[in-house]
């Protein structure tokens, strides 16, 4: 890590200007020197020596594509010995991860240092949105009654692109710590400290398991994700409320009224729900989630409710309190006499006994400090809430407002957006399971012998018949398959959920591969057999949500939507809902069937039919963003997708699903944490307020743009399934030039990567899709078409006029600029000369010359197409520190991709004899994590 002590080889800045970015340099030099150090240190000089030499060589074939550099980087790849390759394999991949450390904490340090100050705020905070609405003549009611109704959710997911483990992000917890402590004013001996401790945590990671020996279990991953909400959402998301109502005031002068019984963001969670090809989930997953879930919310709850008790010392012999508070003490199992006079601490103690015996009740199993005395469980978290306001409210009374502050205030907030169960748990199977299971109920009942054989129409009379029927299907007394005992068990496992913990804790059942209406009748059925759907009351307690996923799916979802709440058993269902229905669409199943252009496409064309369909259903719609963290994925800046949304699509309902390493980056530190869910709230604010509909200039311009872009979908999808589905040997190219086998070994989630025991691409997962294409650095999901569909279409017209109209498109229309820059950045991070490395690992010197010379050839085209459109050839030019980021990085991320490939190599070659080398394919694992978190949204 020699040249971490060489600021020119951090992006220098010419003479004379300030560069902001200098303590993000200093940083990583700082970091990248004590990797060497303990490198030396753990490894010896020889090591280090072949590390720098790895890297030096790296750089010049990156940066001048030279042969020789080429050929003896090969070189000395094939000579490393299977510990050195290790060694430098770690090294590289824990670069990658003290970088990332390193411009978190960068910032940061940036917000603050705007904020201090006092610039105009950031295009992406809750004050930029509500200046934007206020000047737009948005009145300050409409904010609040906006928030009142809305609900703003994110869902977390586990796939299989995870490659942290807890024990590392926990070192790395403290290393950001340790960084960011160093921007404070420190005594030359606390700097010598800071420095020893943070030598130290980077040894700690050198010398702990990066990677996982056994697979992740769905218990794992519900314990993964916990780790956030104890690192950030518990704390952060009830102090977003607390901004966004301090700049409500702000901003229109008045304290925000009516907000205090808000919810409008609350978290979701897939994790130990999701079924969909996922044979580890079942009714006990979903029981031990909300164990886990209303253990770690109450785990918090005592530990707040314990810390009151010690900072709420008032004595009424000094200042009264009120009637409500003095009963709530009086009831507290609490009688020492050293507390007679000391209200709010025997309210607390009784709140604890309380808050104990309920936790009790929902399966915790560990209260480390046990109650003072019995007292009754809650009946629901509102009661718990309930008590909390008595004690605010006497404080408010008393002249003691200013001590609600500190903690108090934040307890009732969590308490109203948390409740006992933490997050709402939803339900995911797939369409033909449910099919299944139902075929196999009608036939035991003697209701309907092959019901998968019915016509659609005689599917939605049939399933409509039995929803009015006060009978179940359903008898003890048959046998029925694992898969329906299994499918129904869920079901009953839901409702008992909802009574332990409260309706919001399961309230979703998503559909995937959502085709037909029936496909949503089955599930509402479903509910009726377990008792969820009740025909007398008309009313179901969990909402029937379907994914729309291909892109077929997509251009029916808005007929669809129109069928189903056409029913009249769904009107009085959806009645029950609030008037409101969610729609879910998935951004990675519809890139993988129609790639990158046309996937976006269609996803807008479906929302704006849907926005009308259910305009004139007189129902509001929930659209549920199945984003993934590439950006073929759906992934990119979630502030500009949320803009990007057509009118009307984003109308203070909006769910949106969190995945991967994208979490981590995301959610492991507090202040980064606060500030993306706060950039959730204030798009949200600004794409659902924001007046749309007088602008005529804009319809005008929609209607010149929109064609102009179905026809660049067109020949993009045209372009996108030659490629990967009618072309003879693509398959084979992919499994060979990407680590996607190598990728399915490894221990990342409880997921399979395939859904079936196929070479398919039909049949394999997105995730995984993407996630190989990442690895490789060609990231193709993310651009290819987009050069054949706009030098296609310039071609035939005026090359100038329909130019000029492209550059207006991104210039005036959001969801296009925003297409171009996530290309432009997958663009900034793909590599032509690191796939071709890849592209060696195809045996079929034919095969690899024809498709990577097709894929170089639509690579070059689409790098001109952009810079045509944009005006520049340079990537990232409106995102300069990203564009610093990836230069600064890459130095030490193209060794891994080089080192993936001849560790591939190697094991390829082994698994050919039946030979298996562990510390092979243990490195090769290592690269894949190394490589992920060098790139940061590749999952």
């Amino acid at each position: 890590m020699v040249d971490m002590d060489n600021p020119a080889a951090l992006s220098p800045q010419p003479p004379g200007t300030v560069d902001k970015d200098a303590p993000l340099k200093e940083d990583i030099r700082l970091l990248g020197r004590l990797l060497g150090d303990v490198l030396r240190d753990q490894e010896g000089e020889a090591v280090f020596d072949l590390v720098e030499t790895i890297r030096q060589t790296a750089v010049r074939f990156r940066r001048e594509d030279d042969q020789e550099a080429d050929a003896e980087l090969k070189a000395l790849l094939a000579k490393l010995s299977r510990e050195e390759t290790n060694s430098v394999v770690r090294a590289f991949s824990y670069f990658s991860h003290l970088a990332n450390i390193a411009e978190d904490q960068h910032h940061i340090r940036r917000r603050r240092a705007h904020l201090l100050a006092g610039s105009k705020p950031q295009p992406s905070s809750v004050a930029y949105a509500l200046t934007r609405l206020k000047d737009a003549g948005v009145a300050q009611n409409t904010v609040e009654g906006f928030l009142r109704e809305a609900l703003i959710a994110p869902v977390l997911t586990a796939h299989p692109t995870e490659v942290q483990r807890k024990s590392t992000l926990d070192a790395e917890h403290d290393i950001a710590r340790l960084l960011a402590e160093r921007d404070l004013p420190l005594t030359p001996k606390e700097r010598a400290r800071n420095l020893q401790l943070l030598q130290a945590r980077i040894a700690t990671l050198w010398q702990t398991r990066m990677l996982r020996y056994e697979k992740l279990t769905v218990a794992d991953e519900i314990e993964n994700a916990l780790s956030y909400y104890r690192t950030t959402f518990l704390r952060e998301l009830p102090a977003v409320y607390d901004d966004v109502e301090e700049e409500i005031e702000a901003q229109y002068g008045a304290a925000a009224a009516g907000l205090d019984d808000a919810a409008y963001m609350q978290m979701g969670s897939w994790i130990g729900g999701d079924r969909d090809g996922n044979p580890n989930v079942n009714a006990a997953t979903m029981q031990r989630a909300l164990v886990r879930h209303s253990t770690t919310i109450f785990d918090f709850y005592l530990d707040e409710v314990h810390a009151l008790g010690a900072e709420l010392s008032p004595s009424t012999l000094l200042v009264p309190a009120s009637a409500a508070l003095l009963a709530l003490a009086d009831a507290s199992p609490d009688h020492s006499p050293h507390r007679s006079d000391e209200p709010y601490r025997r309210a607390l103690i009784g709140i604890y006994a309380r808050l104990a015996s309920t936790a009790r009740e929902l399966g915790a199993t560990n209260i480390l400090r046990k109650e003072v005395g019995h007292a009754d469980s809650y009946r629901d978290a509102a009661e718990f809430r309930a008590e909390l306001q008595v004690l605010v409210d006497s404080l408010i009374e008393n002249h003691g407002a200013i001590l609600a502050v500190p903690r108090l205030n934040g307890l009732v907030r969590a308490a109203r957006i948390f409740g006992f169960h933490l997050a709402s748990l939803d339900m995911r199977q797939s369409s033909d399971v449910h099919e299944k299971v139902l075929a196999e109920l009608f036939a035991r009942a003697g209701v309907e012998g092959d019901y998968a054989a019915l016509s659609e129409d005689a599917k939605v009379k049939l399933l409509l018949d039995e929803l009015a029927q006060p009978r179940l299907l359903y008898t003890p007394y048959e046998s029925y398959s694992d898969t329906t005992n299994a499918e129904l068990q869920i079901l009953r496992t839901a409702r008992e959920i909802r009574k332990r913990y409260g309706r919001r804790a399961i309230r979703n059942y998503i559909i995937s591969h959502t085709e037909t209406v029936s496909d949503l009748l089955e599930v509402l059925l479903l509910q009726k057999e377990t008792g969820l759907y009740r025909p007398s009351e008309k009313k179901s307690d969990v909402m029937v949500i379907p994914l729309f996923e291909t892109i077929p799916d997509l251009q029916r979802a808005s007929e669809i939507m129109g069928e189903w709440m056409a029913l009249p058993v769904v009107a009085d269902v959806i009645g029950h809902q609030g008037r409101l229905q969610e729609v879910m669409l998935g951004y990675s199943d519809s890139n993988k069937d129609g790639g990158f252009l046309t996937s976006n496409w269609e996803l807008y064309q479906a929302e704006l039919k849907l926005v009308k369909v259910f305009a004139d259903a007189n129902v509001k719609l929930r659209l549920f963003h199945g984003r993934g963290g590439t950006v073929g994925r759906g992934g990119g800046p979630s502030y500009d997708a949320i803009l990007a949304q057509p009118p009307g699509t984003v109308n203070g309902q909006i769910r949106l699903t969190e995945q991967g390493e994208i979490i981590s980056s995301k959610f492991s530190n507090p202040e980064i944490g606060r500030r993306n869910l706060e950039l959730l709230v204030a798009a949200t604010l600004e794409a659902g307020l924001m007046p749309h509909g007088a602008d005529r200039e804009q319809i005008e311009r929609l209607a010149r743009f929109e064609p102009v872009m179905a026809e660049l979908s067109q020949r993009a999808y045209k372009a996108y399934r030659n490629l990967v589905y009618e072309t003879p040997g693509f398959t084979d190219y992919f499994f060979a030039a990407t680590p996607i086998a190598e990728i399915a070994e490894l221990n990342l989630g409880s997921r399979p990567a395939s859904r079936k025991s196929t070479r398919r691409i039909e049949d394999l997962r997105a995730i995984p899709w993407g996630f190989s294409w990442g690895q490789c650095r060609l990231l193709l999901p993310g651009w290819f078409g987009f050069g054949a569909a706009v030098s296609g279409w310039l071609a035939e017209g005026d090359r100038e006029q329909r130019l000029g109209l492209l550059r207006e498109m991104a210039q005036h229309w959001p969801f296009f600029a925003t297409l171009l820059s996530n290309m432009d950045m997958v663009l900034a991070k793909s590599d032509l000369a690191i796939a071709s490395r890849y592209a060696e690992l195809v045996p079929d010197a034919e095969l690899r010359e024809r498709i990577f010379k097709r894929i170089a050839a639509e690579y070059g085209e689409t790098l001109q197409c952009l810079a045509l459109v944009t005006g520049t050839d340079e990537r990232l030019v409106n995102n300069p520190l990203l564009a610093r980021s990836i230069l600064n990085r890459f130095a030490y991320l193209d060794p891994l991709n080089h080192l993936q490939v001849e560790l591939i190599q190697r094991h390829r070659a082994l698994s050919a004899e039946q030979k298996v080398d562990e510390r092979v394919h243990r490195g090769i694992h290592l690269s894949i994590n190394g490589v992920a978190a060098g790139l940061r949204n590749t999952g």
